[in-house]
């Protein structure tokens, strides 16, 4: 694959035999070549599970502690007073049957879905639209619920999911390269530390194989997880 000038010279301040601590990675990926936008600081792990087997699945929510930088639009199903809460704390789009139809329709003009439980006999019905997009409404993930006004402000403020696909691997976005390095850094803590929390019982052998850190554009640095998992306990 052709690369441009900027990648190549992002490549050649990267010693891709290193695996680096997490701060001095954070700091590398700052000072590469900037992109003519503010991209998405971005985190890829490969891990020792297969997702093959359900008691296997690695699959979650984590609240970074200084968000993801993204303007994040919500979408709350719902009826009656809950929709007031919904719009209170935020939600951009609040109803119900309007936008079952609207969605049925081609329309994708959110990035979260919400649901209350009693919606869900027609949300359902929507799960071989959403599912693929990854916004169907879950209860695992805190999407499906009556706490609408927590459930928005907890999206509004940075909560992300992550799920292992059938490689094993789970990418995430944890913030901008605008952000701080501290911020990207105690982000990154954050969702290592839920993953570890993940980790499956029936999960054998070392869990994180890997882990790298990139940009939108940019090429992607190893980060020295042992060290990091260790700093972390």
């Amino acid at each position: 694959m052709k690369r441009g000038k900027k990648y190549a010279e992002s490549m050649a301040r990267i010693d891709r035999t290193r695996e680096y601590p997490l701060e001095e990675a954070v700091e590398v990926i700052k000072n590469l070549p900037a992109g003519k936008f503010d991209e998405t600081f971005e985190f890829s792990a490969r891990l020792g599970v297969n997702p093959r087997h359900a008691d296997q699945q690695v699959r979650g929510t984590v609240l970074l502690p200084h968000g993801t930088g993204r303007d994040v639009r919500v979408l709350v199903l719902t009826k009656g007073e809950k929709e007031t809460e919904a719009s209170e704390a935020g939600a951009d789009f609040v109803g119900s049957d309007e936008f079952i139809e609207k969605i049925k329709d081609g329309w994708f003009e959110f990035d979260v879905a919400i649901a209350t439980p009693d919606m869900m006999g027609e949300v359902g019905k929507l799960g071989r639209i959403l599912g693929p997009r990854g916004l169907m409404p879950n209860p695992k993930i805190g999407t499906v619920t009556f706490d609408v006004g927590k459930a928005v402000k907890d999206a509004k403020a940075g909560k992300i999911e992550y799920r292992v696909d059938k490689g094993s691997n789970i990418h995430v976005p944890v913030g901008k390269v605008s952000f701080d390095k501290q911020k990207l850094v105690e982000n990154i803590q954050a969702l290592m530390l839920e993953l570890v929390r993940a980790k499956p019982a029936s999960a054998k052998g070392k869990y994180v194989l890997s882990v790298h850190l990139s940009t939108t554009m940019g090429p992607s640095v190893k980060l020295d997880s042992s060290h990091l998992l260790t700093e972390l306990r």
